[in-house]
């Protein structure tokens, strides 16, 4: 999807996203882009890899005070606190069919009830998705609803691997330099020639992130003010 594409799609109104891609590829700083380009009310991001049955709900939902043990008092859930926002749910692939069907609703009818509440809350959020999993073929041996990848798949948006893409990797390789240079408050560092050969004839299994860690690493541990193929030697 191209960029003027991209604008079309997500500034007019608050229809899904769905993100696909390896891990590492940058979903989530494409899903800030997209907030970016209309950026009201909060952006807040689910990672759905790292919860599982209640304590999914709760995040995603909320909980009243007494719901399930460790309820101690009443949390506001994700769909609450990104009204009016973006929220923004990375690897949704592992979210289990019980949760799916919960998702489901709220996509559809745009209302949802916390863990232990009979009140219906009604939520306006723009929803985007993202997983590094094939949810056609979840679908297929049913470990993934079909309704409701439909609902999500409104604009995909495939993120190639970085080794793909090699063309982009000294310009990333500088934005990841410059970027990380403000936040250490040091000066940026240049690329040899010998260097950027060496980063674009590496496989990159991590990606993009990967990449950011390397420069980050360079950054540190270079002494001087240009990286040359010699510092690469960990590649």
């Amino acid at each position: 999807m191209t960029p003027d594409a991209l604008q079309q799609a997500f500034t007019p109104d608050r229809w899904p996203a769905l993100l696909l891609g390896e891990t590492g590829t940058g979903k989530e700083v494409v899903a800030r882009e997209i907030y970016g380009r209309n950026p009201q009310g909060p952006f807040v991001t689910v990672d759905c890899s790292s919860l599982v049955g209640p304590l999914m709900e709760s995040e995603l939902f909320g909980h009243l005070k007494g719901a399930f043990t460790g309820a101690v008092s009443n949390k506001k859930g994700m769909f609450e606190i990104a009204d009016g926002g973006t929220l923004f749910l990375d690897e949704i692939g592992n979210v289990s069919l019980a949760t799916q069907a919960k998702l489901l609703r709220v996509v559809q009818e745009r209302e949802f009830r916390a863990v232990g509440d009979t009140r219906t809350q009604v939520t306006n959020i723009r929803l985007i998705t993202a997983t590094n999993k094939d949810l056609q073929a979840m679908v297929a041996d049913g470990s993934f609803r079909e309704d409701l990848y439909y609902r999500i798949n409104i604009f995909p948006i495939q993120l190639p691997p970085l080794r793909e893409r090699r063309e982009d990797i000294p310009a990333l390789a500088d934005h990841f330099m410059a970027m990380l240079s403000r936040e250490y408050g040091r000066r940026p560092k240049s690329f040899d020639a010998s260097a950027l050969v060496l980063l674009q004839q590496y496989p990159w299994p991590g990606n993009v992130r990967e990449l950011r860690n390397l420069v980050e690493r360079l950054m540190i541990m270079v002494p001087g003010d240009r990286v040359v193929a010699a510092d690469l030697a960990s590649l």
